[in-house]
């Protein structure tokens, strides 16, 4: 990546600039890029000296004395034009950086992708995908926030776009495609699904038709299709599951002596697991079909999350998914079907 330069938000997420600034300087070092740590001078100066880092020849601060608030209106990030989320976005559509990454308010960064980076044009609307966890790998959940309201002709968008980035990015060759509905049948679902699936028919995607919620973990289909208004609030109530789940079991190790000895001899397996589940090995969430890559990014980011959300930025390029995004648009999607 030693070509490539990156935008970092350094003034959103709850351990900013710190852990922004951080995960800056690990992706200098590990990945050879460059990045822009955009926010206010004066404090990213100082996190440098701290971390010895002032005068690293991979790194550049860009001055934005505004902040976006995590819970204002994401058109306030189209209204502040000094803020460092306008700002980087600003660097990454100029060309000076060539990807985004931020870990402030959500709905700031999707206006900042689609708005201000810009969309691709054969994309209607961009999506988040999300790659969840199951036993076989991995499977792409689109979209989970981007759009709240969608037409039949977005989600077979967001279908192309999962499927794309599931086998450019995931590896996962002629992804299997589901549309997640309340029921396996053909004309099972709200008026969305069954408007959209004789859609998905018509496509050359491999549809294998109507995924139900048990089968987002369970590994039966590589890509499920819902709208954004849905996909936000599996993605939410996952989280908080899994939270839960650690936190009973802690619970039931700290009961006992022989299950903290249990607990001893299964660390290995749960070490494993708990990579697996860990947000920060995976970086942020990408949002599909911006015309260069936006990294969403936990707003509870550390250093680790934010150097990855820079690698997996430049996966997006030097894979060219753009470019073959947009062919799939036009190929896997007939006349007919995108009109």
């Amino acid at each position: 990546m030693e070509n490539l330069s990156f935008a970092l938000d350094c003034s959103g997420g709850d351990f900013a600039p710190l852990e922004i600034v951080k995960g800056g300087v690990q992706a200098t070092r590990e990945l050879r890029c460059k990045v822009y740590l955009v926010g206010d001078e004066k404090e990213i100066k100082t996190v440098l000296e701290t971390l010895g880092e002032f005068g690293n020849p991979r790194i550049e601060i860009v001055h934005a004395p505004e902040k976006v608030g995590m819970n204002e209106s994401p058109a306030v990030v189209l209204k502040r034009k000094q803020s460092s989320l306008y700002v980087a976005g600003k660097l990454v559509r100029d060309g000076i950086a060539q990807g985004l990454v931020s870990a402030g308010n959500t709905g700031a960064v999707l206006a900042a992708g689609k708005f201000i980076v810009g969309t691709e044009e054969e994309v209607e609307r961009p999506a988040i995908g999300v790659a969840l966890p199951n036993p076989r790998g991995r499977t792409v959940l689109i979209d989970v926030g981007a759009n709240v309201d969608s037409k039949p002709k977005h989600l077979v968008q967001f279908a192309v776009i999962g499927h794309t980035y599931a086998q450019e990015i995931l590896g996962i060759k002629n992804p299997r495609i589901g549309l997640l509905s309340i029921g396996e049948e053909e004309g099972k679902g709200n008026e969305l699904v069954k408007e959209t699936y004789p859609l998905m028919k018509q496509t050359k995607l491999n549809f294998r038709g109507n995924a139900e919620g048990r089968d987002i973990y369970a590994g039966t289909f590589d890509v499920i299709v819902c709208d954004g208004f849905v996909g936000n609030v599996i993605l939410k109530a996952s989280e908080s599951l899994g939270l839960a789940v650690i936190q009973l079991i802690k619970e039931e190790i700290d009961r006992s002596f022989l299950a903290r000895m249990g607990a001893f001899l299964l660390l290995p397996a749960l070490n494993r697991f708990k990579k697996k589940a860990d947000f920060t090995e995976y970086g942020g969430t990408p949002l599909l079909g911006a015309k260069k890559p936006v990294i969403i990014t936990h707003g509870k980011a550390n250093a680790k999350a934010i150097k990855n959300a820079v690698r997996v930025a430049g996966e997006f390029l030097m894979q060219d998914f753009n470019g073959k995004l947009v062919e799939n648009l036009k190929t896997l999607i007939p006349h007919e079907v995108r009109v």
